[in-house]
């Protein structure tokens, strides 16, 4: 069997061509140039393709905006007529009791007038409405103003007259009662004009009829506004 043969590194290669197969490979080409016709289309459609979707977002977001605003304006809008609403109603209510407060001030003017004018008027009705039921009545006393005594007497007299009553009459003036008020007593029973109380219970009337129409027009609103 040969021997192998040593590599040695005395090996020369300057003087030796180099053959096709090992030689380096070419570089590539250079690139071919794209026409500038073909680079313009491409940057316009890239361009308009951009524009579009740039569009449509912002007519999204814009869209997006809008009714945020609309659902806002509304909002406000319903607000403010539930509170015009409110201040309407307020407004009529106000006017509603001015109104009842002038009427009543002129109620009660007109009636101090007709008082005034004919301050027998109210005590002569009262007589003539309890003497039909005084027939066994032993006595009957009537008392008002010091003013009104004799002209009361006289009214009650003319009355006893045509009623039956056989009864004893007195009349008596007493200063703390008012022009036109007085008071019709016998044993079991009695009759009472009195102005001061009959405006009392006027105003309480007034006052509850003005607080429940207050109160339908609270509950009205509380409704409206869901409450």
């Amino acid at each position: 069997m040969a021997a192998l043969a040593r590599f040695t590194f005395d090996l020369d290669l300057a003087d030796r061509p180099v053959h096709a197969a090992t030689a380096m490979p070419d570089l590539p080409p250079e690139p071919v140039g794209i026409p500038e016709d073909v680079v313009a289309r491409l940057v316009r459609e890239a361009r308009e393709e951009g524009y579009a979707e740039g569009l449509m977002a912002g007519e999204g977001n814009s869209t997006s905006m809008a009714s945020q605003t609309v659902a806002a304006a509304a909002g406000m809008l319903a607000a403010h007529a539930a509170s015009m609403t409110a201040a309407l109603d307020d407004a009529r209510m106000e006017n509603h009791v001015a109104a009842v407060d002038l009427a009543v001030s002129v109620g009660r003017k007109l009636a101090f007038h007709l008082i005034n004018r004919e301050p027998a008027g109210e005590l002569e009705a009262l007589i003539a409405e309890c003497m039909p039921s005084l027939s066994g009545v032993p006595h009957l006393v009537i008392r008002c103003h010091p003013d009104l005594a004799d002209q009361i007497r006289d009214i009650a007299t003319a009355q006893i007259a045509t009623s039956g009553y056989a009864g004893r009459l007195v009349v008596m003036g007493e200063p703390d009662i008012r022009l036109g008020d007085g008071r019709l007593e016998w044993v079991d029973g009695g009759l009472i004009r009195d102005t001061g109380a009959l405006g009392t219970d006027i105003d309480e009337t007034i006052a509850n009829y003005l607080a429940a129409k207050a109160n339908k027009t609270g509950s009205h609103h509380n409704k409206e506004s869901g409450e």
